[in-house]
């Protein structure tokens, strides 16, 4: 072949092969999943070893106490007077002579302060129909009127917004046949002064 190039010796010039792009792709894709898995297991591993203190602070936020608290039950239970705190006034509203002297002294008995005996007021004098009406302040609802009520779980509870004072009244009524025995009323009031459990939040 004429002209001015030549082929001399025996080597012969090598054409290089055409780079793949699909390999160089499929190299980069690889070594961004591998970097991937090996962040993803790095937090799983910080997970593991702080779980507890992200699960404590998880329930801080969402209103889970960790340490107990009082409930609002338990509150409740906690405000109810003894019945030693507790003044009484036996008044009675029936035509059966000597019911309220002996009712103030069953009470006494049961550790109860007894105030004024004797015959009840003529707004309920005959009028009591029932067992008979637990009376008090509008604050002896919650407080004095339950416990005293352990004992005549039968008598109607009612408060006086004008009353002064803390002492109740136990308003015998016709219905009345007996205080609730002794075993009767402790248990009642072992049940009212025992706080009882609150639903679970949901959310805890």
């Amino acid at each position: 072949m004429g002209g001015q190039y030549r082929i001399t010796g025996d080597k012969y010039p090598r054409m290089r092969r055409p780079r793949r792009r699909g390999r160089l792709v499929f190299l980069v894709v690889a070594s961004v999943a591998a970097l991937g898995m090996v962040g993803w297991g790095t937090l799983q591993l910080i997970d593991v070893f702080t779980g507890g203190d992200k699960a404590s602070a998880a329930g801080t936020r969402s209103g889970c106490p960790a340490g107990a608290s009082p409930s609002p039950s338990a509150a409740r239970a906690a405000a109810l007077p003894e019945p030693r705190r507790i003044t009484v006034n036996v008044l009675n509203a029936t035509t059966r002579a000597g019911l309220a002297q002996k009712t103030a002294d069953e009470l006494k008995k049961r550790g109860f302060r007894i105030g004024e005996v004797g015959n009840a007021t003529e707004e309920y004098d005959k009028r009591v129909k029932g067992a008979g009406v637990l009376l008090g302040p509008a604050t002896a609802l919650d407080t004095a009127l339950p416990v005293l009520g352990t004992q005549l779980p039968a008598a109607e509870r009612r408060t006086d917004a004008a009353r002064k004072g803390a002492a109740v009244d136990l308003i015998i009524g016709d219905g009345f046949k007996r205080l609730a025995t002794t075993a009767e009323a402790d248990k009642a009031l072992t049940a009212l002064t025992a706080p009882r459990p609150e639903p679970s939040d949901k959310g805890c």
